[in-house]
């Protein structure tokens, strides 16, 4: 018996979220019947108005009377409790109070009826029976029915509370992943055409002195444009295809660098459907082959690894460049860019180091499996 009604929330989630809902009324008749029932005979018994050997008759009668006027006071303050707390908010206790005393009289009449019939109430004494018990009825019902209707009323605004605190929840999750994955995009997009313009001037150089050369490296640029479409579309790539994204790129890169670019990778097997972010490490390769081999004339030697921590994957790129430092990187740059999806992806499970061990730049990339 609820006197307020929610305005109808957003729907968020399919299986997070679901309207506040009043209880099955079959359910709700059933445990105010019963109790009701037995604290009315309760307080008849130890007031002395009935004994312990009258309880049957007793019990039955009480019973009567609160099925008749519980079960139409459910169901009349539900409808109207839905339909009029909201126009009349001050005048809405009024209304039930109204209510109550209506059914509280129908149903010690329909009670008082019944009792007769069954022979409990002799006859001749209907009448008696009914001004005598009418009193009670509407004290009892207006006591319980008002009572029962406030906890109700609460417990739905309670409902309703949490279910727009939950739905609130709900939508800011789904807020913020839709500004990771935009950030991403954006990330994500900028590397693409840096990428594009590196091999493009790869190729110019080529075509003049090896055409078929230019075409096969046409042919492994195509593939790498198909492989950065598909890879914006999801946050993670197999490593065996960033691995072909690398070994493509090198090939490309030595078209231009010839011998100045020597290159080994030795990731194991067990590593090759690894999910990592795409253009990760083919981000880490461009920056040896940019700063260091077309910045000395005996180019540079790259190789890279990857093994498995327990939960963590750790992929190398060694050069055998002077070193960089990380601090001296900005948003801009490719590994700038590299750290900030590492960030959106694993948040601070991702890092980009940068060492040196043994006359050797160590760039190393690590997140969880």
């Amino acid at each position: 018996m609820n006197n307020e009604t929610c305005p109808p929330m957003s729907n968020p989630s399919e299986s997070q979220t679901q309207a506040p809902g009043y209880g099955s009324f079959l359910m709700r008749a059933i445990w105010i019947v019963s109790s009701v029932t037995l604290l009315i005979f309760l307080i008849f018994l130890s007031s002395g108005h009935i004994k312990l050997s009258q309880s049957g008759g007793s019990i039955v009668t009480v019973l009567v009377y609160t099925a008749f006027i519980a079960v139409p006071s459910i169901l009349l303050l539900t409808w109207i409790s839905t339909r009029c707390t909201a126009r009349f908010p001050h005048l809405i206790l009024l209304i039930q109070a109204a209510v109550l005393v209506c059914t509280a009289t129908a149903g010690t009449f329909a009670g008082d009826l019944l009792l007769q019939l069954a022979g409990i109430i002799p006859r001749g004494f209907y009448w008696l029976e009914f001004w005598e018990s009418l009193p009670f009825s509407i004290v009892i019902s207006l006591m319980f029915g008002l009572s029962i209707s406030t906890y109700e009323t609460l417990r739905y605004k309670f409902q309703a509370a949490t279910l727009e605190l939950r739905t609130k929840q709900v939508e800011q999750e789904r807020a913020y992943k839709l500004l990771a994955e935009a950030r991403l995009s954006s990330l994500e997009s900028r590397i693409h055409p840096h990428f594009l313009f590196n091999t493009l001037n790869s190729i110019a150089a080529l075509i003049p002195s090896d055409p078929v050369r230019a075409e096969d490296t046409v042919g492994k640029l195509a593939s790498l444009l198909r492989f950065s479409l598909n890879a914006n579309e999801s946050g993670l790539v197999p490593l065996r295809l960033e691995l072909k994204i690398v070994r493509d790129y090198l090939e490309i890169e030595k078209t231009r660098f010839g011998q100045r670019i020597r290159y080994e990778i030795a990731v194991p097997e067990a590593l090759q459907d690894v999910k990592v972010p795409p253009l990760a490490l083919q981000s880490l390769v461009e920056n040896a082959v940019k700063h260091v081999a077309s910045q000395r004339t005996q180019g540079v030697s790259i190789q890279v690894t990857g093994r498995r921590d327990s939960n963590r994957i750790n992929l190398e790129v060694l050069d055998d460049g002077p070193g960089f430092s990380l601090e001296a990187i900005t948003p801009e740059h490719g590994l700038g860019n590299l750290i900030a999806r590492l960030e959106l992806l694993f948040g601070d499970a991702g890092q980009l180091e940068v060492t040196r061990e043994s006359e050797k730049t160590v760039v190393r990339l690590a997140f969880p499996v």
